[in-house]
């Protein structure tokens, strides 16, 4: 039986095809921006149960990537450690609080090298405790263990890698 695939048909499949990965897509976009969002919650809702309302979510998260780094405000941005458009108000705010030690690069003076005071190491020690707390428990709780983080992070890489390309290539 010789059958032959009428153009129709696989314009159909393709369209159909076009569709489910815009489904996904979209469906991927909604969650990163929501799991985002999510872990603000989380770390606001830790904040909250220890009676602090110094911090929010954003400079605290902030303050724990900085870590022990000691970097400029652009560095924050160029190394991901920051999402947001408003950097330089949060740093201003946090060295206000009295979070963050700010000083003048000896070499560049127009630069300013930031890194935590021991109030702000408090801060980002207790999202680090969070964090610990979550990895003890998301295997046997959340039912996400290794192989599946594995597996995700892989995909994330590449859509990293992806909206990179489109961004640095113009696609």
């Amino acid at each position: 039986m010789n059958t032959k695939i009428k153009p129709q048909a696989v314009s159909n499949f393709r369209d159909q095809q076009d569709h489910d990965i815009r489904d996904l897509y979209m469906e991927s976009l909604h969650l990163v921006e929501r799991l985002h969002r999510r872990l603000l919650d989380v770390i606001k809702d830790e904040f909250d149960r220890q009676g602090r309302s110094d911090v929010n979510a954003i400079q605290a998260l902030l303050l724990f990537n900085i870590g022990n780094s000691e970097l400029t405000a652009g560095e924050l941005r160029s190394r991901g450690y920051y999402l947001g458009s408003n950097v330089s108000y949060n740093v201003k705010k946090l060295v206000d609080l009295g979070f963050i030690n700010h000083q003048r690069s000896r070499i560049d003076r127009r630069s300013v090298r930031i890194s935590l005071t021991e109030t702000g190491q408090d801060i980002a020690e207790t999202v680090a405790k969070l964090y610990e707390r979550h990895i003890a428990s998301i295997d046997k709780v959340g039912g996400i263990g290794t192989d599946e983080f594995t597996q995700m992070n892989k995909l994330l890489q590449r859509l990293d890698r992806f909206w990179n390309d489109q961004i640095l290539y113009r696609l």
